[in-house]
């Protein structure tokens, strides 16, 4: 790539000696020096305002938008011109004219655009984008429940496009997917989940004319086993999701035999029809690269079903939620040969200290486990997976209530790679959330319904936790402002945390949050004690609040509500201020 070289002139009022700190820095440089402030828009914008040449360097180097508001987009294009990516998330009422708007000023620079929280814009909208950015590509129109095939139509003049969503648009039917993949050849990724409208010869198209697709969503269209020949000869397919696709059954996956070389994830969770016979047929198709399968709300853990399974030399991550399962079959996937990284039990009721204990034999190489509401696993399971498990980056064992206190010192005696863990609803205490603070590394914890932590054990995280992000502390009703103080000074990085319910805490809590400047979620209902000083506090200090809930939080007034709208100027939601008045 050719160097950038430009020499970067600043304004004459500036400052000397920082002029001749910045005299010979190029415009490369320069961004370089922006992409480390990327995380912070505040940083950004202080560094625009520094002077004229600052301020128009910034607005070269911004590639992504995110407008808070429709009617602000004209002059935000034309303060950043050449952005690539655009974020219309927060914008609810997107229009024909605002599209139109943007492809005008856009033209070939934009490359991906972000529809899905928008749903007032029609195929005139659409076309302008598809003709004027031809270089378009990607369009995410997910939840458009309005939107209709001839609107849809419209994307196939988008001959560059690679992933589109279509995720929730209900109105859809086959004709307007046909357009599609007649017309966006080169589409790598498409989703059309929950399209009740697209059915076999719409999906059997796309597979016929779009050969590059590498990622394929089908979850829950009213497809058979008509369209899935043409979708097991596509050549690159990697990601193909038939979740609650009813009409797929063991029969249909024969065909999975004579094609489909380069499938690596497989998703026919709550595929009620499928068991191990048509899981088989893996073991002489596409099986030999398959790293993830999901089988989910579907058959029978069974011993015929693991050795269905034992043959795929891949297979890294397997998710059994909420499956029947049996001793037999567990004890047989513990004896495969393959090391597992991966694996998901949630939900699965009959999972016992043997028959876990007899799964993790062999799969020491494990780094995320989903154990969430096993109800029958004891303190020789945490034992088990503790010791063989070491190399652990992600535990989840919400509502595992026959572990016993003493166990949770395990975790962090031997697990301290974690970087999350959900221990919601268990008996954990101080002592065992000291342990788990040992795990420096940890970006999420949730302890809601943990009712045996005080302040002593959460002082731990703060201490300890410096690159916490996430913290859930739902109704850990002996936690007090202490605790949060500690918390809130010693991960500075946080961005979500929940302390509804904690009926000790008061505005002294929020106030030490508001110097987490990234805090963009806060749970705090049912909080009595917090006034409007506390909610002025966050409003001023976190300028990345995207949720509150301060329902049920009495004492909260009209005060609270004006910093609050003068400052929080990215807040999309609130609960619920209706019962916080009255």
């Amino acid at each position: 790539m050719k160097r950038q070289r430009t020499i970067v002139t600043f304004n004459s009022n500036m400052n000397n000696n920082n002029n001749h700190l910045f005299h010979f820095l190029s415009e490369e440089i320069i961004f370089i020096i922006l992409d480390f402030l990327n995380q912070n828009p505040i940083d950004k914008k202080a560094f625009s305002l520094a002077c004229k040449s600052f301020y128009a360097i910034e607005a070269r180097h911004r590639k992504k938008l995110k407008p808070l508001r429709s009617e602000h987009i004209p002059k935000v294009l034309n303060r950043y011109p050449h952005v690539s990516h655009i974020d219309l998330t927060l914008c609810p009422r997107i229009t024909d004219t605002s599209l139109t708007t943007i492809s005008n000023a856009c033209m070939s620079s934009l490359r991906s655009i972000d529809l899905s929280g928008s749903n007032c814009f029609s195929g005139t909208g659409l076309l302008s984008l598809a003709l004027n950015c031809k270089n378009l590509v990607e369009i995410d129109l997910s939840n458009a429940t309005e939107l209709r095939d001839s609107a849809v139509a419209a994307l196939a003049e988008a001959k560059n496009l690679e992933k589109l969503w279509l995720g929730r648009c209900k109105q859809i039917t086959d004709m307007g997917v046909g357009c599609i993949a007649v017309g966006c050849r080169k589409l790598r990724l498409i989703s059309l989940k929950w399209c009740p409208g697209v059915g076999d010869l719409g999906v059997g198209l796309l597979a016929v004319k779009c050969k590059d697709i590498r990622s394929l969503d089908l979850s829950y269209l009213p497809i058979t086993d008509k369209c899935l020949p043409s979708i097991f000869k596509l050549q690159y397919l990697e990601d193909l999701v038939l979740e609650g696709c009813f009409g797929i059954d063991d029969d249909s996956l024969s065909g999975l035999k004579h094609g489909c070389k380069s499938l690596k994830k497989l998703d026919i969770s709550s595929c009620q029809n499928i068991t191990h016979v048509g899981l088989s047929s893996l073991t002489s198709g596409s099986g030999g690269f398959l790293e993830q399968i999901i089988l989910s709300h579907g058959s029978p853990v069974t011993l015929a079903l693991a050795d269905s399974l034992k043959k795929l030399p891949m297979l890294q991550s397997i998710k059994l939620d909420d499956c029947p399962v049996t001793y037999a079959g567990l004890k047989a996937i513990g004896n495969w040969c393959a090391s597992l990284r991966e694996l998901s039990l949630s939900k699965c009721a009959e999972v016992n200290d043997d028959s876990l204990s007899s799964l993790l034999t062999k799969h020491k190489d494990l780094r995320k486990l989903d154990i969430t509401c096993c109800r029958k696993i004891t303190y020789a399971s945490i034992d088990h997976i503790t010791n063989s498990c070491t190399a652990l980056t992600s535990l989840r064992m919400e509502s595992c209530t026959l572990v016993p206190r003493e166990a949770f010192v395990l975790i962090g005696q031997r697990c301290q790679f974690l970087e999350e863990i959900d221990i919601t609803d268990n008996e954990v205490d101080d002592e065992g959330l000291k342990s788990i603070c040992r795990c420096s590394n940890l970006s999420s914890l949730k302890l809601g319904i943990c009712l045996n932590i005080t302040d002593e054990g959460v002082a731990n995280i703060g201490m300890c936790c410096s690159k916490l992000v996430e913290l859930d502390l739902y109704r850990c009703t002996g936690i007090s402002d202490s605790g949060i103080s500690t918390v809130a000074s010693g991960c500075p990085g946080l961005e979500m945390i929940n302390i509804a319910y904690c009926k000790d805490i008061t505005d002294s809590s929020l106030i030490s949050l508001s110097k987490c400047s990234s805090l963009n979620t806060l749970e705090s209902r049912g909080c009595p004690l917090i006034t409007s000083l506390g909610l002025a506090a966050i409003a001023v200090g976190c300028k990345q609040l995207a949720k509150l809930d301060i329902k049920k939080c009495s004492s909260i007034d009209d005060a609270g509500m004006i910093p609050l709208a003068h400052f929080s100027q990215n807040l999309r939601q609130v609960l619920s201020l209706i019962s916080c008045f009255f």
